[in-house]
C-alpha cells in the first residue's frame, strides 16, 4: 500500500463512506474532520457520521425508492448500511437507529482501519490535489473559511436552504397513561411508536400556539428558503388549519386500542435509542425559540412535565449548483482531480449523502487502478442521484431525496399497474447494480475493520 493519494475533507456520511470504499480495496486515504477543534451549529459530538437531525433512514421497504437505495448500497458493501443494521431500533417499516451507538461504531471502524489516516483538523481552503485527488464531503455545514475558498474556485454564488431539527424528549418525563403504542397500519411490530392523541379542540389550540410562538429570526440579508422535505412545523401550520392533520399529525392508521377509534390528530414519538429512554417527535422540526418549545410542547397530552434531551433548532445548509459544476462522477468540471460528495452536492438525506460518497469512492478506486470509471446506470437509484446532480436544470436546482421519479424507466415495457411497474424497476435496478459492481470494482471484498 502506497501513501495516501486521496484526501477526503469531512467525516460525515459521505466522507466516511468514500474513505471506506477506497480503504477496503487497498487504497490509502487521508480523512480530515475539523471537529472537535471546530464545531458547527448542529453537531453535538466529535463522532463521525453524527446524525444531527432525525435518527431515521426512512423506509426500509424495497418498494420505496429509499428502500431500493439501501439494497443497492448493501450490494456494493456500504459501511453506513452495515452499522445502521447493527444499531437499528423499532420503527415500523422504517430503518431507524440508536444514533449514539451508530456514530460510535462508525467512528471505531474508521479509526481501526489501517488504510485510513484520520486527522482532526480544519481544511480552511481547498488543498492542491497534486498527482492525487481531493474529495470535498463537508456537508451542508461547510465552515465559512472553506466555503469562501470554494466559492472563489467555483466562480459563482453558492446556494443554500434552511433546515430544522426536531426535539428529543426524555421518556421518563412523560405521562405514558395519556399516550398509546401503535405503528401506522400495524407496520413493523405493530406498536413501535408512542402516539399522543388530540381532540379537535386540542389540535386547534396547539396549532394556534405554534403560530403564535416566537421563532428564531433569519439574518437580515437572507431570505427564508426551506427544503420541502423537512419544513419547520410552524411553516406547515401557516399553510392552513388542516395541513398538520394531513402531515406529521395525521391520525390515519393509528387506531387507539383504548377507544377503538382514530383520534382527530396525533403526534408520533419514535424511539431514539436502544434503551427506550429518548423519543424523537416525528416531523416536528422547528424554529421556535427554546423557551417557546418548552411552553408550546408541554401543552400536549402527557407532556406537562416533559424534559427535553435536545431542543429543535434552525440552521443553514449550503449546497452547490451541481449541474453547473459537476459531472455524473461528481467531478468538478474545472478540475477533475477535485470531487464532491454528500449534501453539499444537492442531494438530501443521510442515505443519499452516503450513497454519493460510495459512488465517489468507487470512481476513485477505478482511477487509482488506471481504469476509466464506469458509472452506475441511470435506471438504478444510485445512478438516478448522479443524474439529478449532473443533469438537472441549473436554473431551478434544489436539494432532492431519491424518488422513483428520478429513476430512468424508459427501457421498461409498458406496465400500467403502478405496483407491478415498481417491482420491475426494483428487480432491474438490483440486477444492474450487481453487474456494475462486478464490472467496475469486482466482487466486494470483506469489509476492513469489521466487528
Amino acid at each position: 500500500m502506497t501513501g495516501p493519494r486521496v484526501t477526503v475533507i469531512g467525516g460525515g456520511f459521505a466522507g466516511v463512506e468514500c474513505a471506506h470504499q477506497l480503504a477496503r480495496r487497498g487504497h490509502a486515504v487521508r480523512l480530515l474532520e475539523m471537529r472537535p477543534a471546530r464545531t458547527t451549529d448542529a453537531h453535538e459530538t466529535d463522532r463521525l457520521a453524527e446524525m444531527v437531525c432525525s435518527n431515521s433512514f426512512r423506509s426500509d421497504n424495497p418498494g420505496n425508492a429509499v428502500g431500493l437505495l439501501k439494497r443497492e448500497m448493501e450490494l456494493v458493501g456500504s459501511l453506513v448500511m452495515e452499522e445502521a443494521r447493527r444499531a437499528a431500533v423499532p420503527a415500523g417499516d422504517a430503518l431507524a437507529v440508536d444514533r449514539e451507538l451508530f456514530a460510535r461504531a462508525v467512528t471505531a471502524r474508521v479509526e481501526a482501519d489501517p488504510a485510513i489516516e484520520l486527522v482532526r483538523e480544519e481544511a480552511p481552503a481547498l488543498p492542491d490535489p497534486g498527482d492525487g485527488f481531493v474529495v470535498v464531503a463537508t456537508g451542508p455545514l461547510t465552515s465559512e473559511a472553506l466555503a469562501g475558498s470554494l466559492l472563489a474556485r467555483l466562480g459563482g454564488d453558492r446556494l443554500y436552504f434552511y433546515d430544522a431539527v426536531a426535539p428529543i424528549v426524555e421518556g421518563s418525563s412523560l405521562d405514558l397513561s395519556a399516550l398509546y403504542a401503535a405503528s401506522r397500519w400495524g407496520k413493523g411490530s405493530g406498536d413501535d411508536y408512542l402516539n399522543v392523541p388530540l381532540t379537535r379542540e386540542a389540535y386547534e389550540a396547539f396549532v394556534a400556539a405554534l403560530l403564535a410562538g416566537e421563532k428564531v429570526p433569519y439574518h437580515d440579508f437572507e431570505k427564508a428558503v426551506h427544503f420541502e422535505g423537512c419544513l419547520p412545523i410552524e411553516e406547515m401550520a401557516a399553510r392552513g388549519p388542516e395541513t398538520l392533520r394531513h402531515g406529521p399529525m395525521k391520525p390515519f392508521g393509528l387506531r387507539d386500542p383504548r377507544t377503538g377509534r382514530e383520534p382527530y390528530a396525533a403526534v408520533q414519538l419514535r424511539q431514539d435509542d436502544l434503551a427506550k429512554s429518548h423519543w424523537n417527535l416525528v416531523g416536528f422540526q422547528t424554529k421556535l425559540k427554546v423557551g417557546e418549545q418548552r411552553r408550546v410542547f408541554r401543552t400536549l397530552p402527557g407532556f406537562a412535565n416533559a424534559e427535553f434531551v435536545r431542543y429543535g433548532m434552525l440552521h443553514r445548509n449550503t449546497f452547490l449548483n451541481g449541474p453547473a459544476h459537476l459531472d455524473r462522477f461528481f467531478r468538478f468540471k474545472g478540475d477533475p482531480r477535485v470531487l464532491f460528495a454528500g449534501q453539499v452536492t444537492g442531494v438530501e438525506g443521510y442515505l443519499e449523502s452516503a450513497a454519493t460518497g460510495l459512488m465517489v469512492g468507487a470512481t476513485l478506486a477505478q482511477l487509482l487502478e488506471g481504469r476509466e470509471p464506469l458509472p452506475p446506470p441511470f435506471s438504478t437509484a444510485l445512478g438516478a442521484l448522479s443524474r439529478h446532480v449532473s443533469e438537472s436544470d441549473p436554473e431551478h436546482y434544489g436539494p432532492m431525496n431519491v424518488t422513483f421519479g428520478l429513476i430512468d424507466d424508459s427501457a421498461l415495457p409498458p406496465i400500467r399497474d403502478r405496483a407491478k411497474r415498481r417491482e420491475e424497476i426494483v428487480r432491474r435496478a438490483l440486477a444492474e447494480v450487481a453487474a456494475w459492481r462486478d464490472a467496475a470494482l469486482g466482487p466486494a471484498p470483506e469489509a476492513s475493520g469489521a466487528a
